[in-house]
């Protein structure tokens, strides 16, 4: 391994770390985005329960907000429950967009990844082919092992680089449609609350 690294040079090097990278924030993003730690199931099911029982008071909305991304999103929406539809929905979309940002937290930085890394390769094959086309030029073509060290180092880098970015590319892929999914998702979560609190909570009209 190490003498394929030794003989891919120096762009050998930035391809690796752009690997590890990838490989980390990929582990860190499928864990994150667990759909039982963004949505977790029994919390609207519990909202309503609080809502029932008059119990949405500062402390109850505080440890829904602290809970996952959605019971941040939902939290938004209570505090803002006694104001008008449209206010709450703002409030709503503006915690919201909040909470995708930190959904999509690195995932540019995968793509990136996936994008520079056959650059990277693309790079080590033209240095390995100035490389031998030197050596041609100060040595002829009598000298096979100068001709085979710069020819190993261009291919060795292009795959090299393509290795790390298909995966890269597929790992960044999923996780964008996962983050997509979980978004329409806690939109949908979102929604339901609103319309049920303005159409009113179950007792409300029995105290009327």
């Amino acid at each position: 391994m190490f003498e394929i690294v030794k003989a891919g040079g120096w762009v050998m090097l930035p391809i690796i770390l752009c690997s590890v990278v990838a490989a980390a924030i990929i582990i860190e993003r499928l864990w994150t985005l667990q759909k039982s730690r963004v949505l977790p199931k029994d919390l609207t099911a519990r909202v309503w329960s609080w809502a029932r029982n008059k119990q949405l008071d500062q402390q109850h909305v505080h440890a829904l907000a602290s809970s996952s991304p959605l019971g941040m999103v939902l939290a938004a929406g209570l505090l803002n429950r006694d104001r008008s539809r449209e206010l709450m929905k703002e409030s709503i979309e503006d915690t919201g967009r909040h909470v995708v940002h930190e959904l999509e937290r690195y995932l540019n930085s995968l793509g990136t990844i996936a994008a520079i890394t056959p650059l990277l390769g693309l790079l080590g094959t033209v240095i390995g082919m100035v490389r031998v086309f030197t050596a041609i030029t100060e040595e002829g073509v009598g000298n096979p092992a100068v001709l085979a060290g710069g020819i190993s180092e261009a291919l060795i880098t292009t795959a090299a680089g393509l290795c790390v970015a298909i995966p890269s590319l597929l790992g960044y892929r999923y996780l964008r449609g996962r983050v997509d999914e979980l978004v329409v998702d806690m939109e949908k979560e979102s929604m339901k609350l609103v319309e049920a609190l303005h159409a009113g909570l179950p007792g409300d009209e029995e105290e009327a």
